[in-house]
């Protein structure tokens, strides 16, 4: 009973985060994650069921789309915008950016994309692929007024969750390397978005076995349940 039990309460979780992959589909950088299970041993040859150990999340890259936003950058290839707030550094793949009073590219959550400003008399910018940004002033001049660089990291996967969107470093993820776009792994795209790398297909089909291996298990404790109850009259009579 306990072994089906333990099922009933691991596809529980494994439920839990696929909802939550779906609701945040639409949602630009966001990473999927699964859930991470292991077998609870008893010393012997039969174990006990199964346990939750956590979630890790999938860094595929999602798909590139144009957007509307006149700051918003994507990245094509590895690595993460470094964005600051109160002092605290954090990392995204969330390129969807406005401009503040101060000049610099915020996210949402009043994040600022790292080494950026763009000057009060800018009427116009722009991004090349290899990170440098350039404003277009009332004279029509262009000129280069600052760059964007990337991070990575040896194992980006142990990055420690923000948000949706968010990630610190972490002792598991390593220290970040900053690098420069355009040298052969990355390059950034102007204009773009990145969207989310959860596929609404592949989640359902996901729901489905889910939902099945549950039905299992709660199959088994009914199993066990009667079992129980026949060993139980036949110790009364």
């Amino acid at each position: 009973m306990y072994a089906a039990a333990s099922g009933m309460a691991a596809q529980q979780t494994n439920l839990e985060i696929i909802a939550d992959n779906l609701a945040n589909a639409d949602v630009a950088g966001f990473k999927g994650a699964a859930a991470s299970f292991a077998d609870v041993d008893a010393g012997g040859t039969l174990g006990l069921g199964t346990a939750a150990i956590g979630r890790h999340r999938i860094l595929d890259q999602g798909k590139l789309m144009k957007s509307g936003g006149p700051f918003d950058v994507a990245i094509d290839g590895p690595g993460f915008f470094r964005v600051e707030k109160n002092g605290a550094t954090a990392y995204t793949r969330a390129g969807e950016f406005t401009r503040s009073a101060d000049g610099k590219l915020r996210n949402a959550d009043g994040w600022a994309l790292h080494g950026v400003r763009i000057p009060s008399d800018a009427l116009a910018a722009n991004v090349e692929r290899d990170g440098r940004v350039t404003v277009t002033g009332s004279t029509a001049k262009v000129r280069t007024i600052g760059r964007i660089e990337l991070s990575s990291f040896a194992a980006p996967e142990a990055l420690h969750p923000l948000g949706a969107t968010m990630f610190a470093r972490s002792d598991a993820s390593g220290a970040p390397r900053t690098f420069t776009p355009g040298d052969g792994r990355s390059v950034v795209a102007f204009g773009m978005l990145e969207k989310s790398n959860v596929s609404i297909v592949e989640s359902m089909m996901q729901i489905l076995t889910a939902q099945r291996a549950y039905e299992a298990n709660a199959k088994g404790v009914q199993a066990a349940d009667e079992m129980m109850r026949i060993a139980n009259n036949l110790h009364r009579s």
